[in-house]
């Protein structure tokens, strides 16, 4: 039996089971970090020997588009750690979004989703795919069952999730989702990127597809553009040979490598930003420049309770509203921050700040936008892996700007 064989049978805690879970180290010398596959085929011996693979094509080594030695192990962590049974791995988080999406859907379907979803899966579902296809989607707060009890059509085929949301962080309560749509045959997909699989397990709460991005904390470096699929193996497999294969979205096997090493540290990286974002969060809550704060770790957060029922921890991604609307201002405090440097994305190990009016307003109406709940003056900041007590200095010279 080999280290991989034993493993299985193992209910491994996440730290050891990012190190060694799914790593057959006796077939690469011992080598305690596996190979980069840098290969694009694979050989065979005989007729015989790729006849049989092509009838095996998921699971075997032909071609890395398709699979790749490289890739295979960090899916394998990756579907394991969830609590999943399969993973793949996309070029890109949006990537993972329109597979899965487009995995449960068929033209002239229906589907419920949140209002404050990520701005790209937002165009998809209320743009292309009803372009496209003639796919219509409700949009519901999510907040209240009822709400998509109502939303429900005929042709309603997918709930999609996102918890906590883009912007306003709002939390679905995804058990009690998920047991209605099982009760509609309605199939579920969530993003789990602010929480990545450390902090919350959809699919242990019934959830078809779950896609956290792999560009954000699972990646941790900002060095990464990936995106990953995870759930049952029927699904898994079909969307292997369907989304996967035929929208041509694979991930290349060094990058694959790199989301290898970063997972190692997932678990301690974390509950550092846990920590130093509830620091953060307190700081800014308590400030007199500051009307609000959206963070689901707060106790004062309207959803805290739920978030406590659905995760273990809380990431260190957050929102807050200054209390001006004096664009001018809202731009020197932007432009004054020197440790919180400006950039769209988060979940790496630097403290950035954005602006969501900036590229909302680009990417759906002015309608959308009001929707969403979102003014000129709600800041969106990731809190990195800095010293806390620097962070908060940092926001402290940039608010005195405000008068």
């Amino acid at each position: 039996m080999n280290e991989a064989d034993t493993q299985m049978k193992k209910n491994l805690k996440p730290e050891t089971l990012i190190t060694h879970f799914a790593e057959e180290r006796e077939k690469y010398e011992g080598a305690v970090v596996p190979p980069i596959f840098q290969n694009t085929l694979f050989t065979f011996e005989s007729w015989e020997a790729i006849d049989a693979a092509f009838d095996d094509r998921v699971n075997t080594s032909i071609y890395s588009r398709g699979k790749n030695p490289s890739v295979t192990i960090v899916e394998q962590k990756i579907a394991k750690l969830a609590g999943g049974e399969k993973a793949r791995l996309f070029a890109s988080g949006m990537a993972a979004i329109t597979a899965a999406i487009m995995h449960f859907l068929n033209a002239g379907d229906h589907v419920i989703a949140i209002n404050n979803i990520y701005g790209p899966a937002n165009n998809l579902l209320s743009v292309y795919l009803k372009k496209k296809m003639g796919i219509e989607t409700t949009f519901v707060s999510g907040n209240n069952l009822d709400e998509y009890k109502k939303a429900i059509r005929s042709n309603t085929k997918l709930i999609y999730l996102e918890s906590p949301s883009s912007a306003i962080f709002s939390i679905q309560d995804i058990e009690a989702i998920t047991q209605l749509a099982r009760t509609r045959n309605i199939k579920t997909v969530i993003d789990n990127t602010w929480a990545s699989p450390i902090f919350q397990q959809p699919l242990k709460m019934g959830v078809d597809l779950e896609i956290p991005s792999c560009s954000k904390y699972i990646g941790g470096h900002s060095d990464v553009i990936a995106g990953v699929v995870i759930g049952s193996t029927e699904n898994m497999d079909s969307i292997s040979v369907n989304e996967f294969e035929l929208l041509g979205s694979k991930i290349a096997p060094i990058e694959a490598w790199l989301i290898m090493r970063s997972l190692r540290t997932l678990p301690i990286r974390m509950k550092a930003h846990e920590k130093s974002a509830i620091q953060v969060a307190q700081f800014l809550e308590s400030h007199k420049k500051v009307e609000s704060v959206s963070y689901p770790g707060l106790e004062s957060f309207n959803q805290h309770k739920l978030a406590k029922k659905q995760m273990s921890g809380f990431s260190g991604l957050m929102a807050f509203k200054l209390k001006t609307n004096n664009l001018t201002e809202i731009k020197t405090f932007f432009n004054s921050l020197e440790l919180f440097k400006i950039g769209v994305s988060w979940g790496g190990h630097e403290s950035l700040i954005y602006a969501p009016a900036i590229s909302y307003l680009k990417e759906m109406s002015r309608e959308q936008f009001i929707a969403m709940g979102i003014s000129v003056g709600d800041m969106r900041i990731s809190v990195g892996l800095e010293n806390a007590d620097d962070l908060i200095d940092d926001l402290t010279q940039a608010l005195e700007t405000i008068q």
